[in-house]
């Protein structure tokens, strides 16, 4: 990946004597999402790409066209480096439920930047414990929740108090938020289900063996797993946030209602 040090982007924001947070905050009074300093250096330097919703509300702060904001980021045409790799991004494909919840484990304990999840269907403990331990052990990880809809089971409105027992959202270590839980209402997009890191990520699978399975999914590599941090990121930054204890425990669980039974 070709990182830009002067783009476009960042010029237009120095021209406004803004500082990265400072554009963020506006960014942000725009889109409702929560986009952070980190995340705006990243679209700058062509590191990380920026999605429609925010390359929109970057147009309308600084007046200029899709096509100069972000040719830096659209000439490296980013998507293409996945289409290039074809299957070589999967590393395992995963069709036993223990090795699809060893392999999420696995993508949990490993994080060190980055851990990203979405979904609202998660109750496997181990899988969960191995979320609060990283969040615990790593002080510098990023961890970003996104829900679909409220919890589906106890066992996540629990993780999700145990996350903000552990770290508080509003603080900020090293300028960058620790702690991000956003809730997308059932209607505004399609529930997805995966766990990412800025090494490797699980995206679960219907399952190849039954309707009602959750034995299925792929492990991905480091360029597809930067994608999907980015992808729940942005997600979680135009989400709802659900940052205490107490809106979190005012969610209401919606038992059953899905197939799969113990998703991301």
């Amino acid at each position: 990946m070709v990182v830009v040090s002067d783009s476009a982007l960042k010029r237009a924001r120095l021209s406004r004597n803004l500082t990265l947070e400072e554009a963020a905050d506006l960014l942000n009074e725009i889109t409702g999402g929560a986009t952070d300093a980190s995340l705006m250096s990243g679209w700058e330097s062509g590191r990380k790409r920026t999605g429609a919703r925010n390359r929109r509300g970057l147009c309308q702060l600084y007046s200029e066209p899709s096509e100069v904001l972000f040719a830096h980021q659209d000439g490296q045409n980013p998507a293409s480096l996945l289409e290039a790799s074809g299957t070589d991004v999967v590393v395992r494909l995963l069709t036993r439920y223990t090795d699809l919840v060893d392999a999420m484990v696995e993508v949990a304990a490993g994080a060190r930047e980055h851990l990203v999840v979405t979904g609202s269907r998660s109750r496997e403990k181990v899988y969960l414990d191995a979320i609060e331990t990283t969040v615990a052990q790593q002080p510098d990880l990023v961890h970003c929740r996104v829900l679909y809809g409220p919890p589906r089971h106890q066992a996540m409105t629990e993780h999700l108090v145990r996350l903000l027992e552990l770290r508080d959202p509003s603080e900020r270590r090293n300028g960058v938020k620790g702690l991000s839980i956003g809730l997308v209402e059932p209607d505004t997009a399609l529930e997805r289900f995966f766990i990412a890191s800025e090494r490797a990520a699980v995206v679960p699978l219907p399952s190849f063996h039954g309707a009602d399975g959750f034995d299925c999914g792929v492990l991905l590599g480091g360029e597809a797993a930067l994608g999907l941090v980015q992808h729940g990121r942005e997600a979680c930054a135009s989400a709802r946030p659900v940052e205490t204890i107490e809106a979190v425990r005012s969610l209401p669980v919606r038992h059953g209602g899905a197939l799969w039974q113990g998703e991301a």
